[in-house]
């Protein structure tokens, strides 16, 4: 499956890929830093943003669909970069194409199986009464009984759309409450991928714990590691010019 894709600036090509219930614009701030040295293709993965709505999602698919974008794209190889759930797609690009990456970049997230941190929010989605609804301000109430956190109430309402004059999600959230295991789980890829890799962890963030080291050397065996302090699990767009920095710097060096 071909994704929808934002594509910017010009040098070697590097794939920004985002997490659960984003879309491109996540990554829009970092594709907007690094669009002077690179050629950003920054995609929306299946069941997101302006890509196709499909019954599946499981970490082989979603590389598989990155990989047939960039096929399409005439781009042979690329430096990959994934946030949280993208992270781990970009993971399995990395382990079971690996000619196809030149560098590979993990924000925040490891390749172990995830905490449920999100049954909540996906109930809480599930329960908001669309149909009676006129506009997205009138949801965040109702989003507040669930999600405390302002910040993650604005991200998810976000992808509340208007269509033909009736609220809509952009994302699928049929599919990601159907999923919802398989995006938990690890990379389901084998092996090892030898080229150069950096893991950039939120300093306030417990994703990336130090037990999961061994898992990583043995997947990843030239893996670096990067934090930035005073950042949460959302480090790139809590510190988007430390983030873009270290990103630029690993990439060029």
């Amino acid at each position: 499956m071909h994704l929808h894709t934002d594509i910017s600036g010009q040098g070697e090509p590097l794939v920004l890929i985002h997490g659960l219930f984003g879309s491109y614009e996540n990554l829009g701030m970092i594709a907007r830093q690094l669009a002077d040295s690179f050629k950003i293709i920054n995609v929306d993965l299946r069941n997101h943003g302006k890509s196709a709505h499909l019954p599946t999602m499981n970490y082989q698919e979603m590389a598989d669909d990155v990989l047939e974008t960039l096929d399409a794209l005439g781009i042979e190889s690329a430096f990959v970069l994934g946030h949280s759930m993208g992270g781990k797609v970009a993971m399995q690009i990395a382990l079971t194409a690996q000619h196809r990456v030149k560098k590979l970049i993990l924000a925040d997230i490891s390749p172990v199986v995830t905490a449920p941190r999100h049954v909540t929010i996906l109930k809480a989605l599930a329960d908001l009464p669309l149909a009676a609804l006129t506009d997205r301000r009138e949801a965040e109430p109702m989003l507040a009984q669930s999600v405390e956190e302002p910040a993650v109430r604005q991200f998810l309402l976000k992808n509340l759309m208007k269509v033909d004059g009736k609220l809509q999600w952009r994302f699928n959230l049929t599919a990601l409450t159907a999923n919802y295991s398989q995006i938990l789980a690890a990379p389901s890829a084998t092996g090892q991928y030898l080229g150069p890799v950096l893991f950039i962890k939120g300093g306030d963030s417990d994703y990336i714990q130090p037990s999961h080291q061994p898992i990583i050397l043995a997947m990843f065996p030239q893996a670096k590691a990067k934090i930035i302090q005073g950042t949460g699990h959302w480090l790139h767009a809590e510190k988007p010019a430390a983030f873009a920095k270290i990103v630029r710097d690993f990439l060029l060096s």
